[in-house]
């Protein structure tokens, strides 16, 4: 490049004067030539002075390079116009377009055929397969291994049998990425101790007597089972610091090992061996040479390569099904059979499951064994592989137990705890499950797992008031070295079932104080306040879906997305807390006291020196503060990742401690009471103008009680927030919130009420009432359930829209979520949202309405066509307007298609087309020229 290219680089924003304009010629932008009458210099975009023109070869070049359709510097897209041959016809031929016609409809056969197939194995061959060869190895026969070929092709049950090929095919693909995970987890976080104990020790360690004790003290530090002289609790070790036992196996291995001439010569032998047992690694498994994308391996990329892919996942789905399920259930049956409980595995009707689970314990207590066998025998490679097996065995077990039994177990206490409370009996519950089994069990460790959640989120919130080392007990779940997958890989069993049973005691006696006792003494105090009404007859208006959705949909969202509640959740919290502290004496140690701990400088080394000095008596059994706090030193010993604060220590601390727990139970139990209580009383009383006598759902009464209470609460502490500010600020405030409160009400008219009844009531017409209403009958509507069915499908088109593409009402929508309570805009809102949609809706209910009821009867049909006519017009209308748009669709498809036949046939080149700032402004003299 010349020198005027260095100074004056491509692409640069700069603008000249005037006098520079006319005195230099107009040039490229890129190759900062001037323009010739073969290469004419366009302005396609709204940059000006020594970036305004450019040759159209460089402009195509640049656009291929960096793959935009836009200028970087005015986001102006560039604009082309087709050049077509001067032969070109008007209108193309029939043939012409006749001859595309077919192209296109070969190539959409062609595409249609190989996505069918891809389909039909995918969605048939593997559901199917996966099926009946799943019956067959669960069969137990030998005529069924015979008659397999035969039940493949077979054509009976097709579609059940794929649904359920399709759940083994995820249950499969799911434990092969479980596995695939765990391997990694394995690899990076390290197998456990017992696993790597013998390769850890190098085979000529005898050979290196000085380098031995230098290794073991670095091992020794590194350890995280090291001995302290005085251990701390198991509880706190089980959540902070794994320990891992000795292989008893391997010590005496170490510990007996003879070195004489002959095995001098099997140690030689053997050291070798040694490497490679040390190199091989069973869990480094071959992954596939070839990178594939999804498009290649389902067969979207129009190959046929997918279909050994099918082959394989048939294959490695056998393979699953005959090792993780087959092996497993037998091992377990023939054991209950052996130990005579096949009838209380029967009465269980979970007899599978249960099976599967005993032949999991069976197959890891044998690993178990073969294990010690492989280490007695020195069989390293085997030793290794069969401790891989028990881990993967080990991790299933306890993740089926901490995500599935726990849970059930939870879920089952709550609902035994509050049978009283909705008037109910085991005999009832009983009856339930023996009707539907896996319904019952799947709702009670439904409403467990949520128990387990909010029980969890609770401990987090209480993590952020109270000092760190207070909760050492319990487990930090946003402590980024918290690992539960490492745990269960590194901590031996009786550590977890201690901690499961631990777990069982503490959640279970929370439900004892905050659900059994308060449901008690309501009984005895206000003895007709329970049970609960959650009864409803089949002729009520509202049915108990509509309920349940109104609930999720609804009430929790609406409750649990304020800020608000959480805030004063932690103020409650934070201000028991300051009371509780400030009356026992306890405030350093629930809150801190970083003051005192800094103004009295030597309160931390006392502490330590405490601690010291009850380390050095091993046999001393300390009190049970003094416990408490060597367990805070044992946690910083050994850098746990729960933080820890000093603290003072008042006199007799574990009365206090005592006391605290007991002031803790009784609020607890004060609070239940409340909850339990107060907005289901409230939600009453208000319903009661309403319904007056007749008996209500207690899902309505408690939501509109729990609004009410939040309402109450709410402006409580505005009112609190106002006042230091005057009373002049509090009546400006007033008359804001007064006239934001009358627009939210009008919009939550309009939006939540009037759109969602709209809504519901057009669904009822056009689907409901035409499938489950004969033409004999008269369909009823009740428009309390129209209403809530209308929310939860508002709801779903709202989040349809969001997601989908971007057009007016995802705008506007996304525009009144941007604005929200405080800013609302109730113009725009109703110009904007509210009157087109309630337009359309009323448009839909109203002109079927009118056609059935207004022109058929003037048109002087028999009663029988006018009510066909009224019962069938809205679903009638809905199928025309799909067909419109499918009309529509195709119709834009056909000028696609002609565009490009036309293209195809004619099309020559394209011109870069300059920008002009007016309408009708001719063209400069160099876009006049051909390119």
């Amino acid at each position: 490049m010349d020198t005027a290219e260095e100074v004056d680089p491509p692409f640069t924003n700069s603008r000249c004067c005037s006098q520079c304009l006319e005195v230099q010629a107009d040039i490229c932008r890129v190759c900062r030539s001037e323009g010739t009458p073969d290469k004419p210099l366009y302005h396609p975009c709204v940059c000006t002075g020594s970036i305004k023109f450019i040759h159209q070869e460089c402009l195509v070049q640049w656009l291929k390079h960096s793959r935009k359709e836009y200028c970087e510097l005015c986001k102006h897209r560039f604009a082309f116009t087709p050049i077509y041959s001067p032969d070109m016809p008007s209108r193309l031929p029939v043939q012409d377009i006749f001859a595309g016609l077919v192209t296109s409809i070969g190539t959409a056969i062609r595409y249609w055929f190989h996505y069918t197939l891809v389909a039909f194995a995918w969605l048939g061959v593997v559901p199917l397969t996966a099926c009946r060869i799943y019956k067959c190895l669960f069969t137990g026969s030998v005529s069924s291994l015979l008659t397999l070929p035969l039940d493949m092709l077979s054509t009976e049950n097709l579609l059940a049998d794929c649904l359920q090929g399709c759940f083994v095919v995820t249950c499969t693909l799911c434990a092969f990425i479980s596995l695939v995970w765990l391997r990694e987890q394995i690899v990076h976080g390290g197998a456990p101790q017992w696993l790597e104990q013998n390769l850890q020790q190098p085979p000529n360690a005898a050979a290196q007597p000085n380098e031995a004790p230098g290794a073991g003290n670095e091992a020794g530090e590194n350890q995280p089972a090291p001995a302290p002289a005085v251990p701390p609790p198991e509880d706190v070790a089980a959540a902070e610091v794994p320990d891992v036992p000795a292989d008893p196996v391997e010590n005496a291995e170490g510990d007996n090992e003879e070195e004489d001439e002959a095995g001098a010569e099997d140690a030689a032998e053997g050291n070798n061996g040694g490497q490679d047992d040390m190199n091989w690694n069973a869990l480094e498994w071959d992954r596939a040479a070839e990178e594939l994308t999804w498009e290649r391996m389902l067969g979207l990329d129009g190959s046929l390569v997918f279909l050994e892919h099918v082959f394989w996942v048939v294959s490695l789905n056998t393979l699953f099904i005959l090792v993780f399920a087959f092996c497993p259930y037998h091992i377990g049956h023939f054991s209950v059979v052996g130990l005579g409980l096949e009838e209380y595995v029967q009465a269980s009707h979970f007899e599978g499951l249960i099976t599967t689970i005993v032949g999991y314990v069976l197959l890891a207590v044998t690993l178990i064994v073969c294990h010690g066998l492989a280490a007695l025998l020195r069989f390293q490679r085997s030793r290794r592989l069969l401790g891989v097996c028990y881990i993967v065995v080990k991790v299933s077990l306890l993740v089926v137990v901490e995500i599935g039994v726990f849970p059930l177990i939870c879920g089952w206490w709550l609902d035994i705890c509050s049978l009283e409370m909705f008037d109910a009996s085991l005999k009832d519950r009983e009856v339930s499950f023996q009707s539907a089994p896996g319904t019952t069990m799947f709702l009670h460790w439904l409403v467990g797992m949520v128990y387990v959640f909010y029980f969890a989120s609770f401990i987090l919130l209480l993590r952020e008031v109270l000092r760190p080392g207070v909760l050492w007990f319990l487990r930090n779940l946003n402590d980024p070295d918290f690992n539960p997958v490492q745990e269960m890989i590194h901590l031996p069993i009786y550590r977890h079932l201690r901690r499961f049973i631990l777990s069982v005691v503490v959640f279970g006696s929370i439900v004892l104080l905050m659900l059994w006792l308060p449901i008690r003494i309501i009984k005895q105090v206000l003895p007709s306040f329970l049970p609960y009404n959650v009864m409803l007859y089949s002729d009520a208006p509202v049915s108990e879906l509509s309920l349940e959705l109104l609930l999720l949909q609804v009430v929790l969202p609406a409750l649990l997305e304020q800020g608000h509640t959480r805030q004063w959740l932690k103020g409650l919290v934070r201000a028991w807390t300051v009371t509780a502290g400030y009356l026992l004496d306890l405030h350093s140690y629930l809150l801190g006291d970083q003051e005192e701990a800094d103004n009295n400088g030597n309160q931390p080394a006392n502490n330590n020196n405490n601690a010291q000095a009850r380390n050095n008596n091993n046999n001393a059994a300390p009190a049970a503060g003094e416990g408490l706090h060597a367990a805070h030193q044992a946690i910083l010993q050994q850098g746990g990742p729960v933080g820890f604060q000093p603290y003072h220590r008042p006199l007799r601390f574990p009365l206090r401690i005592v006391l605290l727990i007991v002031f803790m139970c009784v609020t607890l139990l004060l609070a239940s009471l409340m909850c339990l209580t107060l907005p289901v009383f409230a939600g009453r009383w208000l319903m009661s103008f309403w319904t007056g006598s007749a008996k209500i759902h207690e899902l309505y009464t408690a939501a509109c009680g729990l609004y009410v209470c939040w309402l109450s609460i709410r402006a409580v502490t505005v009112l609190l927030a106002w006042m230091p500010q005057g009373r002049r600020v509090i009546l400006l405030k007033v008359q804001e919130w007064t006239l934001m409160i009358i627009k939210t009400l009008i919009v939550a008219l309009l939006l939540a009420g009037v759109i969602p009844l709209l809504l519901g009531l057009l669904f009822d017409l056009v689907i409901v009432a035409p499938l489950r209403v004969p033409l004999d009958q008269t369909p009823l509507f009740y428009p309390w359930q129209d209403w809530a069915l209308g929310v939860l499908h508002a709801k779903i088109i709202a989040a349809i829209t969001l997601m989908g593409p971007q057009w007016w009402l995802k705008t506007v929508i996304e525009q009144v979520y941007a604005n929200g309570i405080r800013n609302i805009d109730l113009h725009f809102i109703i110009r904007k949202l509210a009157a087109p949609v309630m337009g359309v809706l009323l448009l839909s209910l109203c002109v079927p309405y009118s056609i059935a009821a207004g022109i058929i009867p003037v048109v002087g049909v028999t009663m029988e066509m006018q009510i066909l006519v009224q019962r069938r017009i809205y679903p009638f209308l809905l199928m025309v307007v799909v067909l419109m748009g499918i009309l529509s669709f195709q119709v834009r498809q056909f000028k696609r298609l002609y565009e490009h036949i036309k293209n195809d046939k004619y099309l020559v080149g394209q011109r870069l087309v300059n920008y002009e700032r007016k309408a009708g402004k001719s063209s400069s003299a160099s876009s006049a020229s051909s390119p």
